[in-house]
């Protein structure tokens, strides 16, 4: 259905699909700051600075609220954005709009790879919108838009614009996000990053940075913000020579906000980046470990991982003062039944407090899948939820023995007992940065909102609570400024095993 010319104001819903109880959607943790979501829909905030300024816009995201009569009939057009494991939320967000009479238009990770299966969606916008959004705008002003618009070219982000902080409700979000660069250099064979966003890492100007954070800063923001990259340091000289002086002046005056990021392990062996990332205000990265199996690295491609001591490059990094968080994987062909002992091993021993722990699987468009295609070891659907103990793989391992092995991983690694030993092995390698302020990391009242509610959820209530007061008072006693960074990992800690306890196990 492709709707009349329209030159006057059009009322657009910018839809974002409700994220199920996952290990990153920290659902559980929020509640002890009556938070409701951990980030915003940046993709579709990006989008809203795009469109025509005369179209009215409004943002349901539905992680805060339900879709409302009053949105389904305000609205002409909604416009819906979502990743893989939105899927089932999207398919009935979808199906209400339909119901309603409005026109859909889709786009973003999960209809880029999919969208043969929404049948009912009107239009698609896929790949970098950058690049296919101006195209569907202008045909759809002329009465005469396509339903797929798609590109293989990449964009130039440094002509993207600043996301609509102002349509946010913010106080609803734990943190906000940015997007410094996209693609990364190294082709890891189930990473589907390259497949779609390439692996020549590019950037936005440090001037488009500032003012990006300067905008979010003006709507009252103070709390966290995760620069969403895939490989923040896939060009290390610009981020050296540009983004990261900018950031560390930027910060003089607003020290209270901490950056967190991605990377690749390879950070570990630049002092001078990670000093400078530090200064920057980057206090925690995200790192691909995988696995301690280097004949598995060596299978997946992730040649930056092999020929290293893994965990002493993590602990090299927390040193600086920048918490490790890990992923990684189990079911390689490589693997064999130790690898799960070996696994835990690992993560104990690195004091990776958060450890993603998934089986591998192959996403449409990356190396992986296109190999276990044509080897007929492909089933049927993937979930997008990295911890959730499903694969579309047919492994080589017998799957009973992999599945089996994977929950022992899970039960031994969040059990309060290990977690929380765990907690204290980072917190000991740890060095809080000197331009670090504790309790400006989220607004005191949220601090001590947090702090009051562990203290009774699980310090009274939890059956961690022996754990739970031996972490607070050796924390307060022996790294008494890094005591809200530990009790915000004992909520964390919660998260987690409640996720594996209703997911997996």
């Amino acid at each position: 259905m492709t709707p009349k010319p329209r030159t006057h104001s059009v009322n657009v819903l910018l839809l974002y699909p409700e994220i199920p109880d996952t290990f990153w959607s920290f659902k559980h943790a929020l509640k002890f700051v009556r938070k409701k979501v951990s980030s915003p829909p940046l993709g579709l905030l990006t989008i809203a600075a795009m469109l025509p300024k005369h179209w009215n816009l409004r943002l349901a995201d539905l992680n805060i609220r339900g879709l409302s009569r009053y949105d389904l009939t305000w609205a002409e057009y909604v416009l819906i954005s979502a990743m893989t494991v939105q899927r089932k939320s999207s398919r009935e967000a979808i199906k209400r709009c339909k119901e309603a009479g409005l026109t859909v238009v889709a786009g973003g990770p999960l209809f880029t790879v999919e969208h043969e299966h929404f049948p009912e969606v009107d239009h698609f916008v896929l790949n970098e919108a950058e690049l296919t959004l101006p195209e569907f705008l202008k045909d759809l002003a002329k009465g005469r838009a396509k339903r797929i618009y798609s590109s293989d070219t990449y964009a130039d982000i440094e002509k993207a614009p600043a996301p609509r902080w102002d349509l946010l409700e913010m106080k609803q979000y734990a943190s906000m996000s940015v997007q410094y660069s996209r693609g990364c250099p190294f082709n890891c064979e189930f990473c589907n990053i390259t497949a779609l966003l390439g692996r020549t890492p590019r950037n936005k100007s440090a001037p488009q940075m500032i003012a990006e954070l300067d905008s979010l800063y003006n709507q009252g923001w103070r709390g966290g913000v995760f620069f969403v990259d895939d490989n923040l340091i896939g060009n290390k000289r610009r981020l050296k020579t540009e983004l990261l002086p900018a950031l560390i002046s930027w910060r003089k005056n607003k020290k209270g906000v901490p950056f967190g990021t991605e990377a690749s392990i390879n950070l570990a062996d630049d002092e001078e980046l990670l000093s400078m990332m530090v200064q920057a205000g980057f206090d925690t990265v995200f790192i691909g470990i995988e696995t301690p199996n280097e004949a598995s690295l060596a299978e997946c491609g992730k040649g930056q991982n092999i020929r290293r001591d893994l965990i002493r490059d993590v602990k090299r990094i927390q040193r600086f003062g920048i918490q490790v968080q890990g992923g990684f994987i189990v079911g390689f062909d490589h693997d064999e039944p130790a690898i799960f002992t070996r696994l835990v091993d690992f993560i104990q021993k690195s004091g990776i407090a958060t450890a993603m722990v998934g089986l591998l699987q192959a996403p449409p468009g990356t190396r992986l899948y296109n190999r276990l295609k044509h080897a007929g070891r492909l089933q049927e659907g993937i979930s997008g939820d990295n911890v959730d103990g499903t694969t579309n793989i047919l492994p080589v391992m017998n799957m009973e023995l992999l599945c089996n092995g994977y929950k022992e991983i899970l039960k031994n690694i969040y059990a309060p007992k290990a977690y929380y030993k765990r907690v204290m092995t980072f917190l000991r390698e740890y060095n809080l940065p000197s331009n670090k302020h504790p309790w400006r990391i989220r607004r005191i009242s949220e601090s001590l909102m947090a702090l009051s509610r562990s203290m009774i959820s699980l310090g009274i209530l939890g059956r961690e609570r022996f754990h739970y007061w031996k972490l607070f008072f050796w924390t307060l006693f022996r790294r008494p400024k890094a005591l809200p960074l530990a009790v915000t990992l004992a909520i964390y800690g919660y998260h987690f095993r409640r996720v594996c306890e209703l997911r997996v196990l």
